[in-house]
């Protein structure tokens, strides 16, 4: 398992888990990864942080550590229950298609993480900046299904 932001204009790169991901692992990954990522690359205090609601994500540990830290960067609240709209899903696919291509196929856990890495860091031009202007789209595509599947 990996844990990974984006932004518009920059890649965070990608963390190991070596375990499943609690509430209390996942306010490392917070306090160690995202606050550096999101004063870097949101200095303006301006950037906006979204995670879906897994427990984890969800935790009382990790919401206190967002509290606390909403000066530095907004979080955007994700309703409970509500369709994944994350552009990070879309990279996922765009980089584990890349590791599919690969030649040899990656054999071992490391070597999977390092084709995944590999791929995570070398993302075309533009590809961010389509990500997150696609999203109207696939909002008003969202609400005219009032919340139920889509095709985006």
């Amino acid at each position: 398992m990996v844990w990974d932001a984006c932004s518009w204009r920059d890649m965070e790169p990608l963390i190991r888990l070596e375990t499943s991901l609690t509430g209390d692992r996942y306010l490392r990954i917070l306090s160690d990864h995202l606050h550096s990522f999101m004063s870097i690359v949101h200095s303006d205090r301006l950037g906006q942080f979204q995670q879906d609601n897994a427990t984890p994500h969800a935790s009382r540990v990790a919401s206190k550590w967002l509290q606390e830290h909403s000066s530095d960067f907004r979080h955007f609240h994700w309703p409970p229950k509500s369709p994944e709209m994350n552009i990070i899903e879309d990279s996922r696919g765009a980089f584990l298609h890349a590791v599919e291509k690969r030649s040899p196929p990656p054999r071992t856990p490391m070597n999977l993480l390092t084709a995944l890495q590999d791929s995570w860091c070398v993302k075309p031009p533009g590809c961010l900046q389509t990500l997150v202007e696609t999203m109207p789209r696939h909002v008003a595509i969202l609400l005219r299904a009032r919340g139920g599947p889509t095709r985006y």
